[in-house]
């Protein structure tokens, strides 16, 4: 097997007949001009959907009108099919999250998930002779002088980038992946329309509590922006690859650094088996649950040991190598190559492929913390302490009824604990209306404030369980999070005991103060100024504030179909039509109010 630790070819010892690659550019954001046309239908696009659902999903569900509303599976299934059209026609952002909704089969009904799933392979490659201009451009020299042969008909077209065949001058076949012509403004393009959509969006109450739009689009113009650098890819593969360097079961293309520049990246061919790919697992005697398995510990490592994660694990990303048996390895068979037929071998030894490194986070200490609370936490069934690590992460915001967020965490615990990936998908479709119903107040009122980088965190993980159900509905999480788990407990066990001497000090300093505070209190007593301070408990405050917060919600309503059903009324009759206009547009006025309020 090759060796792991040098991950990139050497420019000296490659002889090139250009000039050498130039110093790393920044990642300020490129001059590029925005696409009007693509820009307006982008925006129509989202305003169409964001009218449909305020209309459907909020005003159709007052009384005297929700028994007119539509079944909203079907309609949000034509939802997703017209932006899966429009998404592969116009490329860009837009499939980047298709590709993302698509996956989340944990969460979405898998009508919507099946209607997005293509966006993972329907992307239209550009026109062979632009990508041609764009390397050409990029090596200051024409394609022939550059590489002995490249092949015009790409191998994978992705949202922001394509990958072609070609053969370097000493005869070894590489992988081309070349940024698509045209792609930064598109990119801008896309940018500037979510960030009026964002800028929409924090006028509902709601959305501004839990979240704040403008650090997390700044976090993704950021990240996106440094995709359309492959400088910055190259750098981040090869941080991955010196992290999972000892690692046997992980496999990362080698990096032609003299072929590459910031708009190509010349890799390794690595295009072995697709590891959504199931029958061909299978043909070859790999076994689908081996790969979600390793997937899954994989991720574990990254998110948990080396701090440093691939945030875009789908299925495009993520190829598995078969590995030759001993029996084979005995025979002089070293390797395959890609697109080598596998003869059938009963648990064929493989390697896990990432590639695309375009996106990638860094866990921060507070998170890190976080997650490794959670783990514990959901480990040991202690809900307490999946809370205690919302507030480390930052992620609640002051007057959240942590006892009844305990509770719901405690209720949906016992119903997943210990169930496969597959059924853990069912009962949350199947308990999802009784939790709906059930704890509609914390649903609406809890005040949880996304982050950034638990975003990008959160978007792999989601990915990932979506990715290892589609592989193995039967795989076992909790037998591969509980080691975690018990190695995180012990470490903050050893860090509790190693700060005993401490509080043991505190709290003889603390015994100390007693008889002297006592005394102050019995004084204070005896001269009638001892007074004492009553207040409402938590529990109490927030149950008031519900009841107050049913109220309007009662009185929006009525208010809101009172005025609809009158202006419906008089514009039908034919007795004032402009009245029954006037009423309806205050109607929407009302509704859009008590939205915001919420």
């Amino acid at each position: 097997m090759r060796k792991r630790m040098d991950r990139t070819a050497p420019s000296s010892a490659i002889d090139t007949p250009f000039s050498a690659p130039p110093a790393r550019r920044s990642h300020s954001p490129p001059d590029a001009l925005i696409d009007q046309r693509r820009y307006r239908r982008i925006w129509y696009f989202f305003l169409r959907v964001l009218v449909q659902a305020a209309w459907w999903d909020g005003l159709f569900t007052l009384p005297l009108l929700n028994w007119m509303r539509p079944a909203p599976l079907p309609r949000w299934q034509s939802v997703a099919r017209r932006y899966r059209e429009i998404a592969t026609q116009m490329g860009g952002v837009l499939i980047k999250l298709g590709q993302f909704l698509s996956t989340r089969v944990d969460l979405l009904p898998p009508e919507i998930t099946q209607e997005l799933a293509g966006l993972q392979d329907e992307v239209a490659p550009a026109a062979p002779e632009a990508v041609v201009a764009v390397v050409a451009e990029a090596f200051g020299s024409p394609m022939d002088q550059v590489f002995r042969h490249f092949d015009p008909t790409p191998i994978g077209a992705a949202s922001l980038a394509q990958a072609h065949r070609a053969i370097l001058p000493d005869g070894r076949e590489v992988i081309l992946k070349v940024l698509r012509p045209g792609i930064h403004v598109l990119v801008e393009t896309d940018l500037k329309v979510m960030g009026r959509v964002c800028r929409w969006l924090r006028i509902f109450q709601f959305v501004r509590q839990r979240m704040d739009l403008d650090v997390l689009l700044d976090e993704f113009t950021r990240t996106t922006r440094c995709e359309l650098d492959l400088t910055q890819e190259r750098l981040n593969l090869q941080r991955f690859a010196d992290a999972f360097a000892a690692d046997g079961h992980v496999y990362v293309p080698e990096v032609f650094e003299a072929f590459s520049r910031p708009s190509v990246l010349t890799l390794e061919n690595v295009a072995y088996i697709k590891i959504s790919n199931i029958s061909g697992l299978q043909a070859a005697g790999i076994e689908p649950a081996a790969v979600a398995e390793r997937l899954y510990d994989t991720y574990m490592h990254q998110i948990f040991v080396t701090n440093f994660v691939h945030v875009d694990p789908h299925p495009g990303n993520l190829f598995v190598r078969p590995l030759p048996t001993a029996a084979e390895a005995e025979n002089g068979r070293s390797g395959f190559a890609p697109g080598e037929a596998i003869p059938f071998a009963p648990e064929r030894p493989f390697q896990l492929v990432f590639v695309d490194f375009g996106m990638t986070a860094e866990i921060s200490e507070r998170l890190k913390a976080a997650m490794r609370m959670v783990a514990i936490g959901i480990s040991t069934q202690d809900t307490r302490k999946v809370i205690e690590a919302y507030i480390v992460a930052g992620a609640l915001r002051p007057g959240t009824d942590l006892r009844r967020l305990e509770e719901a965490h405690q209720e949906w615990l016992q119903k997943i604990w210990g169930l496969r990936m597959g059924k853990i998908q069912e009962t949350a479709f199947r308990e999802l209306r009784y939790f709906m119903r059930e704890y509609r107040d914390l649903i609406v009122g809890t005040a949880f404030q996304l982050q950034a980088d638990m975003l990008f965190i959160g978007r792999a993980i989601g990915i990932l369980a979506g990715l290892a159900t589609s592989i193995d509905p039967d795989f076992d999480p909790w037998s591969k999070t509980l080691p975690y788990a018990k190695r995180f407990a012990m470490e903050e066990f050893s860090g509790e005991w190693q700060g005993l001497w401490e509080e043991v000090f505190m709290l003889g300093r603390q015994l100390w103060r007693i008889p002297a505070q006592l005394d102050q209190v019995l004084t204070r007593a005896k001269q009638g100024a001892l007074t004492v301070q009553v207040s409402l408990s938590p529990e109490t405050r927030q149950a008031i504030r519900r009841i107050d917060m049913s109220v309007r919600r009662f009185a929006w309503m009525v208010l809101t179909a009172g005025l609809m059903v009158a202006g419906v009324n008089l514009h039908i009759a034919e007795k004032n039509p402009p009245l029954g206009i006037v009423l309806m547009a205050m109607a929407g006025v009302t509704f859009l109010w008590g939205v915001g309020r919420k």
